[in-house]
């Protein structure tokens, strides 16, 4: 019977599509490539997710990288703009607040960067974890089993009582190797059907508007009281 539902953020819990984000912005398939391998796909993206770096030196060398190979200004309108990209999905925090009235304890594991989490800390959405860790924090990133182990040893979560939901197919498959049930999340509905699967039972969606409800509130106090 399972217990606990472990979320990824960037493609689950928050909208990230960097590629479609590049498309928009360059509408021509090299520089989208070529600026995707200096940015998003580089290994400073990577060490500013295990916290090995700060947002302004990974800036710095993607900038240097940038300038040898004439993309520049790409690289720097990358810099500037991504972050409006991701946009809290709505669809599945309404998911996790019936899991939440069904009595289910949600937690979220990510590749992020520090700067990343503090901003997603603010979202409304955030009181609805239980618990979770950041790649930042602890150095690790996934697919290694490590991070998944410090997750379940951290919280006392036993892994056949626990699912993973994560739209990298790595990630949900290095947690199946270990015992938890790993979900690849590729849309809302599929997502919704695999948790049937499953044998989660969400409650009625009119509860959820009262509780999506007293969520924004609450923040919006929180808020105006900082």
């Amino acid at each position: 019977m399972y217990k606990n539902i472990i979320f990824d953020l960037g493609g689950v819990v928050i909208n990230y599509t960097p590629r479609d984000f590049l498309m928009d912005r360059f509408m021509n398939k090299k520089a989208e490539e070529t600026v995707y391998s200096l940015t998003f796909g580089s290994k400073e993206w990577q060490e500013l997710d295990r916290g090995a770096i700060s947002r302004g030196t990974g800036n710095r060398i993607m900038l240097e990288n940038a300038a040898a190979c004439g993309r520049t200004f790409e690289v720097q309108a990358v810099i500037d703009e991504w972050e409006s990209i991701l946009k809290t999905n709505r669809r599945t925090v309404n998911t996790m607040c019936m899991l939440k009235l069904a009595g289910y304890r949600l937690y979220y594991l990510s590749n992020i960067a520090s700067d990343t989490m503090e901003h997603i800390r603010q979202r409304d959405f955030f009181p609805l974890f239980d618990g979770g860790i950041a790649s930042c924090d602890v150095h690790i990133l996934k697919p290694d089993p490590k991070i998944f182990t410090l997750l379940m040893q951290q919280y006392h979560l036993a892994y056949d009582e626990s699912i993973f939901i994560d739209d990298n197919k790595q990630n949900a498959q290095a947690a199946y190797n270990l015992g938890i049930t790993g979900i690849l999340y590729k849309n809302h509905k599929s997502f919704e059907r695999a948790l049937g699967v499953c044998g989660v039972q969400l409650p009625d969606a009119r509860n959820v508007r009262s509780m999506v409800s007293k969520l924004k509130q609450e923040h919006d106090t929180a808020a105006a009281g900082g």
